[in-house]
């Protein structure tokens, strides 16, 4: 392979500008793909078709509907919402939302359908009329009944009643991805005409189409703020580290077009960009570097050693080709295990990057040594103040061996054991930080009045028109009622309320009647009288299935975690197992489910996806070294970055969720980087020149060194960089990815050559 390097040097200085242009050509075909690259801003982008929660959710609003919604939050300054012009405002809201895109239903307070008795009629109509004209004994009478109702107190009303909200449900068909920024352009103006009309009421703005749209908002201001930051540092990192202008410049041409050409490549294949795969460009950016950095720091070595420049690029391609070949197959195949992920915005994250890490490969091998060719390139540019460092560390490892590998295994068990305390948990609510609208607006909706999480569930009766039969309304209030008990939970909707509310208003409006009715046919009478009162868009079909076989129940919860959830959902599970009959124990279901459901299978899934990449990279290095005990031993150094990363997460976090599930197949073809430039620089030492293990680890750290301290240190900054997202799960990732990393740089210098020293015995190569 090194020959085959040597070889593909000479060409390419024989046909520099032939090259160039060929490269640049390909360049500008395959990147317009980019053209096609679009923003995907639905919430279950990160669910699989065969996830079978999502499956479960789907099945479920076949039934009945989608809740996916936006909510206006409505707080007036005075502390009430019980005065005539609050009441009034919110009537006028809640008559302009029904003229949003694609909404289907909009509930408040003020068009709540409060039924009540008059005479032997039952009358139905909004709970607010003519709010302007309201009388004090009018507003008194609508807080005691908004207060006292349950499908309002603390749903659409706080306890209190100092917030209330307007719920616009919108079950987008999903045909264009235009329809979430049609929907929030709308809504985003009545709520501006609202705050000029009303400054004296806070208006906030959440929802399931909120978040939707937060994904697309997360992805552009990290494609405005992350790209270029990334690009800064790149230029200032290797404009340091190289200390030569025109070779930074070859850098950043290379990183330039291996970007685009991934990005490209991705849209030709019809890929969209979502909070994870839109991290590719700044991983692109980062990885591109790397290939050039040690192409070029071989290059500069040759030159201050009298080489001509055709002959220092002939040679640095011969010394790094191999090195360099393999450290892009093992990147990519790290990337290319992501498509075990369940969620398929880390799949598109790992294509996209494995396609942008080829990308870097051709470039560094032929675009790069054909710009060195016609730039020109002085022997001596290369100097830093850490070569000598490197040359005093190989000799404190080499003469330090054995304490280095005992405080090196010592420091793994330590670190590695905090993985103990990792628990697979999640708030999908806090994936957005306080920087954004949503993010404020969320918070203050569970702070007053519901919660942001949900289970939902259909509870069969049995028979069609089975949901009148009164022991089935029994077991569901009973149901509901152990749900209100359980912590974290807000609220419970059920059709329960409304049942005991009717059989109320059908005997004279007697509190003493406030109680399911005792027959079957009773309750369907009340049920077709009622739903015969309601107008168009307010129907009963969100909550009763087409032959009344069923019904949904939505539990409503406050700042739970994943990891809560999936334990509440068991009890509840159980409790219905236990407490009532075999078709009515269904599992709880909602968005909420899926996410709780995700991280930990996902984690589950990658791991063995990971465990899939280091058989596949140890058999690689084992063919490429050509040294099954070097193959063996480099699994080490590369394995403990991980486990170490994971343990150092635990001990200070304790907490991993669907982002951090894909760190160890992102980072673990990365961290084999280091360690195969540094085995193959340590072998060429042994084999071509014959040295002993320990000159072997001197030369392998006079000559890559550098290359890998400039390479880590680029590696680092650029998901570090990712840590300044506004996505909880882009940051979170890119800071553990940045520990591993640098784990990695200190096992390559520290506990690789220990292990050789120990194990690579002399003579045998």
């Amino acid at each position: 392979m090194s020959a085959l390097g040597a070889s593909i040097g000479y060409r390419v200085v024989e046909h520099r500008w032939a090259v160039i242009l060929a490269m640049l050509l390909l360049a500008s075909v395959t990147g317009s793909g980019v053209r096609q690259l679009e923003f995907n801003n639905d919430l279950r982008v990160f669910f699989s078709a065969q996830n079978p929660q999502l499956q479960a959710l789907e099945d479920l609003e076949a039934t009945y509907n989608k809740i996916d919604n936006v909510l206006f939050v409505i707080a007036p300054r005075d502390g009430t919402i019980f005065t005539r012009k609050t009441l009034a405002a919110v009537a006028a809201l809640t008559e302009a939302a029904w003229q949003t895109p694609y909404s289907v239903r909009v509930d408040s307070v003020t068009n709540f359908q409060h039924s009540r008795a008059e005479g032997d009629e039952l009358t139905v109509g909004d709970l607010v009329g003519d709010a302007e004209r309201l009388t004090q004994a009018d507003l008194a009478r609508i807080r005691a009944i908004a207060l006292a109702e349950p499908a309002l107190a603390r749903r659409l009303v706080s306890a209190t009643g100092h917030v209330t909200a307007i719920n616009v449900t919108i079950p987008l068909p999903g045909d264009s991805t235009a329809e979430v920024p049609e929907v929030i352009a709308f809504v985003r103006q009545l709520a501006t005409d609202f705050r000029q009309r009303h400054p004296d009421i806070d208006l906030y703005l959440t929802g399931a189409i909120l978040f939707d749209n937060g994904f697309a908002e997360v992805v552009r201001d990290d494609m405005r703020t992350l790209v270029p930051l990334m690009f800064t540092v790149l230029i200032v990192i290797t404009g340091v580290a190289l200390r030569s202008v025109l070779a930074t410049l070859a850098t950043l041409i290379i990183i330039l077009v291996s970007t685009f050409t991934g990005m490209g490549l991705a849209g030709w294949l019809g890929m969209s960009l979502n909070p994870a795969s839109s991290n590719a460009p700044v991983i692109i950016l980062t990885l591109a570097v790397a290939d050039s950095v040690h192409i070029l720091v071989t290059l500069m070595q040759q030159l201050r050693q009298g080489k001509n420049r055709q002959q220092a690029i002939v040679e640095s391609l011969r010394i790094n080709f191999r090195a360099v070949f393999l450290t892009s197959i093992t990147t990519a195949i790290g990337f290319l295990t992501m498509n075990f992920s369940d969620a398929p915005p880390f799949r598109d994250l790992g294509n996209i990057v494995a396609l942008g890490v080829t990308a870097a490969f051709v470039n560094s091998v032929l675009l790069l040594p054909a710009l060195m060719a016609v730039l020109p390139q002085r022997a001596g540019a290369l100097r830093s103040a850490a070569a000598p460092v490197l040359d005093r560390l190989a000799g404190f490892v080499i003469a330090r061996r054995v304490p280095a590998l005992r405080t090196a295994w010592i420091a793994i068990g330590i670190a590695s054991a905090g993985m103990l305390q990792i628990v697979f948990s999640d708030d999908w609510v806090k994936y957005f930080d306080t920087r954004y609208d949503l993010r404020i607006a969320t918070d203050f909706m569970e702070d007053n009045l519901l919660g942001a999480h949900i289970i939902e569930y259909s509870l069969d009766s049995g028979a069609p028109g089975g949901i009148s039969e009164p022991a089935y309304l029994a077991r569901l209030e009973a149901f509901a009622d152990w749900y209100r008990e359980q912590p974290r939970v807000g609220h419970v909707q059920t059709i329960i309320p409304m049942m005991k509310r009717l059989n109320r208003n059908l005997h004279g409006d007697d509190p003493a009647y406030y109680r399911l009715p005792g027959q079957r046919e009773l309750a369907a009478q009340y049920l077709l009288l009622y739903e015969m009162s309601l107008p168009y868009g307010l129907d009963l079909n969100n909550q009763i299935n087409v032959d009344k076989s069923a019904t949904r129940m939505i539990v409503t919860l406050k700042g739970i975690s994943t990891l809560e959830l999936r334990e509440l959902e068991e009890r509840a599970h159980a409790w219905l197992q236990e407490h009532a009959p075999a078709h009515m124990a269904s599992r709880g279901s909602g968005l909420s489910m899926i996410w709780a459901h995700i991280s930990r299978r996902n984690i589950h899934n990658m791991l063995g996806a990971a465990f899939l990449a280091l058989l596949l990279i140890s058999a690689l290095l084992v063919f490429a070294l050509r040294s099954p005990r070097l193959g063996t031993i480099s699994l080490f150094p590369n394995l403990a970055p991980a486990f170490m990363a994971f343990g150092i997460w635990g001990l200070i976090v304790g907490q991993v969720g669907l982002g951090l599930s894909v760190v160890v197949s992102l980072t673990l073809g990365i961290v084999v980087d280091d360690s195969v430039h540094f085995l193959s620089h340590y072998l060429r030492a042994r084999r071509e020149d014959g040295l002993a293990p320990a000159a072997a680890i001197h030369h392998a750290f006079g000559t890559v060194g550098l290359a890998m301290w400039i390479t880590t240190l680029t590696l680092v900054a650029g998901f570090l960089v990712l840590t300044l997202s506004g996505y909880k799960m882009n940051a979170d990732m890119g800071l553990l990815s940045a520990i591993t990393l640098t784990l990695a740089l200190l096992m390559d210098f520290l506990f690789l050559p220990a292990l050789l020293l120990k194990f690579d015995r002399e003579g045998e190569h």
